[in-house]
């Protein structure tokens, strides 16, 4: 199937101009997210709820959808609070996260600060075919927000190998380290040549 319009399955104006950049050089057409009946994210991994999300906008709108779900994972915490990453403590904003983030980190007397970031994309077909797309960006999570850039967890969390947080960098920084810009370097892999080849199988 030859993509030419793709609905991207998301509201948040940080990964829109995300995705936007990234996926420039495909020439995809980036439907904003029209008004449908978005499912509950009630998955037990990333793959679940992107995928719950891509298909459901897919199947409603007769287009190619993507979407992603992704979150911290922090290692004094066991992991917390991946998939519940956005909504973590039932904080409603991304301040109110972060500060509970850190109180969590401090009642836990967490001398291991360290963490990745896990975004996975989906790209739904109206046909029911799936493609998934799987990016990691391990680091530490700081004692205190820095910069005033990107969204979510960014101004905590400083990638492996640098000395800024997410929150420090520009967007084009951003990408080649983040999670999310990992997941998008694949998919940009897999159909810099056209839509990579579906898998046969035979029954016999």
């Amino acid at each position: 199937m030859t993509l030419n319009r793709v609905v991207l399955a998301t509201s948040n104006e940080g990964k829109i101009r995300e995705f936007t950049e990234a996926l420039a050089p495909l020439g995809w057409t980036l439907v904003p997210l029209p008004r449908v009946t978005m499912p509950p994210e009630d998955g037990a991994t990333y793959e679940e709820n992107a995928a719950l999300k891509a298909c459901a906008i897919s199947l409603q709108t007769g287009l190619p959808a993507i979407a992603d779900d992704s979150g911290l994972e922090v290692t004094a915490l066991r992991g917390e609070p991946g998939v519940y990453s956005a909504r973590f403590g039932g904080r409603k904003t991304d301040v109110e996260r972060n500060v509970y983030l850190l109180e969590r980190l401090r009642d836990a007397k967490a001398k291991d600060r360290s963490a990745k970031f896990v975004s996975v994309i989906v790209l739904a077909y109206p046909d029911g075919h799936l493609e998934t797309y799987r990016g990691e960006a391990p680091g530490v999570i700081l004692e205190g927000p820095r910069g005033e850039g990107g969204f979510g967890y960014d101004p905590l969390f400083v990638p492996a190998g640098n000395d800024r947080s997410f929150g420090e960098m520009s967007v084009e920084e951003k990408r080649p380290l983040s999670h999310r810009g990992r997941a998008l370097g694949a998919l940009l892999d897999a159909h810099k040549n056209g839509p990579p080849e579906r898998e046969i199988i035979s029954v016999e």
